[in-house]
């Protein structure tokens, strides 16, 4: 299975996400794990490309293995910002066109509504504060916003079925929060209109509409 976030660093609840563990997910040659990957994958390609966005902001790129796949197996934006609040993995491999900035989840450097469609992938279960992360990507967002969380109690199954992490009963280093399909929903339902939803396993994968921004989003 694959698992952790995208290579994303930070320590406190105000600068970003807490990481523990960083596995290649994308590159793994893991039989099991490339076809996890192919259904993630497939999931997150579908919803982007229902609502074909000219701009797009992925918050908590890491390597920038998500940002490429989605400007090179979809419809490529006129405009695709990749961020993090450490870009050196990502600074190396991404395509030229995607622009680079250095940014934390809780303080985006972006007016409101900048951005036709957020990604934020693999990044909320590592937040001191999941709330206003979604709060701060929704207010960038003018049409959606494209969230992915590890499902549990799934997720945690599947480690201990592989035996990884035992001594913390399958979860893994930097999982801090634990997000079932509903809770995610309950916690993306605050800021967000809930437009569709994947489950592809061990993921949850849902397609939302910023609260007072209805209108044109669904293609």
């Amino acid at each position: 299975m694959a698992e952790g976030a995208n290579a994303v660093t930070g320590g406190s609840q105000d600068r970003g996400p807490i990481v523990g563990n960083v596995y290649d997910k994308y590159g793994t040659r893991n039989p099991l794990s490339r076809a996890l990957m192919r259904g993630f994958l497939g999931a997150v390609t579908q919803l982007y490309q229902r609502i074909a966005p000219a701009s797009v902001l992925e918050v908590g790129c890491g390597e920038g293995r998500l940002a490429h796949h989605l400007v090179t197996s979809a419809a490529r934006p006129e405009r695709f910002v990749a961020s993090d609040i450490d870009l050196g993995a990502a600074a190396a491999g991404l395509d030229r066109l995607i622009e680079l900035q250095r940014a934390s989840i809780y303080d985006l450097p972006f007016e409101d509504a900048s951005f036709d469609m957020v990604v934020c992938c693999e990044v909320l279960e590592h937040l001191g504060d999941p709330h206003r992360g979604v709060a701060e990507i929704a207010r960038v967002s003018r049409r959606a916003v494209l969230l992915s969380t590890p499902r549990e109690p799934l997720w945690r199954l599947l480690n201990v079925a592989r035996a990884r992490y035992l001594r913390d009963l399958g979860n893994t280093p930097g999982h801090v929060q634990h997000f079932s399909s509903g809770s995610l929903e309950r916690l993306a339902r605050r800021r967000l209109v809930i437009l569709d939803r994947r489950t592809p396993p061990p993921w949850t994968v849902l397609l939302g509409e910023p609260i007072g921004r209805r209108g044109d989003s669904v293609g």
